[in-house]
């Protein structure tokens, strides 16, 4: 009796553990495939690269139930500056949404939902700014990452810096999933 008890419980800590791990937050897209080269579509226009800077698209499922808020970054731990380079930063997306749309990243295309904050990237400016690795590097690593947040919004605006976005996503973060691309020149 005891050790079918005891089966009996490992059995159901097994299922519930798969129904977790089923419900893991995960991450994808339709122009950017896990470990493979990013399309010039999304390569940055500028610093000598001659990309379109399109922001791809985006989709995400498994948040957490207490989610209520979602926050968004891009970052090349790759970048020669001795603490990355952040491509993109985006917050305060509301927790019903589950998907955004390619070139998103473009402020004056205002596809973003309402509410959402595009934050400064270290080119400078806030929304997308695609890869662009200095010539010659192995390939760059671009993580997209995702996060559930456990707050409707943070106390940021478009100036913030990447560092002090990413410093209340660290304390709000219910759950988050990765894409990486990669991309050299």
């Amino acid at each position: 009796m005891i050790r079918k008890m005891i089966a009996m419980a490992g059995a159901v800590a097994l299922s519930l553990s798969w129904a977790a791990a089923a419900e893991a937050l995960t991450l994808s897209s339709p122009d950017v495939k896990r470990g493979a080269t990013i399309s010039d579509e999304q390569v940055f226009a500028g610093f000598g690269c001659t990309g379109k800077n399109i922001s791809p698209a985006l989709s995400w499922k498994g948040a957490p139930a207490a989610t209520k808020s979602f926050a968004l970054t891009v970052y090349d731990p790759n970048a020669p500056t001795g603490s990355g380079w952040w491509h993109w930063v985006v917050f305060n997306i509301p927790a019903k949404t589950t998907a955004l749309p390619k070139n998103a990243g473009d402020l004056k295309a205002n596809l973003m939902p309402a509410g959402v904050v595009q934050g400064r990237t270290d080119f400078g400016t806030p929304g997308y700014g695609g890869p662009c690795p200095p010539k010659g590097d192995k390939p760059h690593h671009y993580i997209f990452t995702i996060y559930a947040l456990d707050v409707d919004h943070l106390d940021a605006d478009a100036n913030a810096s990447a560092a002090y976005v990413g410093f209340n996503i660290h304390f709000h973060t219910l759950a988050k999933a990765r894409l990486i691309g990669l991309y050299g020149r």
